[in-house]
Order: structure tokens, then C-alpha cells, then sequence
């Protein structure tokens, strides 16, 4: 990796925390989701920082660039930010379905 990709790098990583605090601050972002943003963030940083890290988890998982190991990295993070939503807009639908319930025998009893 050139020096120029590690300081590119370390700019995105430090920016995700950044933008990732500053949404929290102001409440356009829930303290449990910004957990996995700041994950991902301080996850950057590490692997820049500690190229052999990057390049021991290329060898251990078999495959051939470190650019591969973070194109898998992110597909699985996408993969797992999917599963969240997909878990919190179940919870969102039975919650509409129960309050829309109640508010029809509310409604009825007037």
C-alpha cells in the first residue's frame, strides 16, 4: 500500500468518526447504530495502520489481494446491516399492526 493510499485511507476512517459523532450530537442518528459505524471507522484506521494485519487476514481466509479481503470485509458489513434493519422493520411492522389495532377498537368503542 503507497503512502499516499495509507494517508487516503486514514482521512476516510478519521472522517467516519467525525461525521459519525456529529450525527450522533445532533440526533440525526441513534446511539445504537452508531456503534457499527464507529466499528467500521476505528476498523479502517487499524488496518491501515497495521498493514500486516490486512495482509495475515488475506492469507488466512485464502485469498490473493488484501484489496479482495476488504471487498469481502465490506460485502459481509453490508450483509449484516441488512440482517439489522431487516430485524428493527419486523419489530416496526408488529408495533404499526398493534397500535392500529388498538386504535380500530378504540375507534369502534366511541
Amino acid at each position: 500500500m503507497t503512502t499516499q493510499q495509507k494517508f487516503f485511507a486514514l482521512i476516510i476512517g478519521a472522517g467516519l468518526f467525525l461525521v459519525i459523532i456529529e450525527m450522533v450530537r445532533r440526533r440525526k442518528l441513534a446511539e445504537e447504530y452508531s456503534f457499527l459505524w464507529l466499528m467500521t471507522g476505528l476498523g479502517i484506521i487499524v488496518l491501515v495502520l497495521w498493514y500486516d494485519l490486512l495482509e495475515w487476514l488475506t492469507q488466512f481466509i485464502g485469498a490473493v489481494a488484501p484489496t479482495t479481503t476488504l471487498f469481502i470485509f465490506g460485502f459481509v458489513f453490508l450483509i449484516l446491516i441488512n440482517l439489522h434493519f431487516s430485524v428493527k422493520i419486523t419489530k416496526l411492522t408488529e408495533q404499526v399492526k398493534d397500535l392500529a389495532q388498538k386504535l380500530a377498537i378504540h375507534e369502534k368503542e366511541k
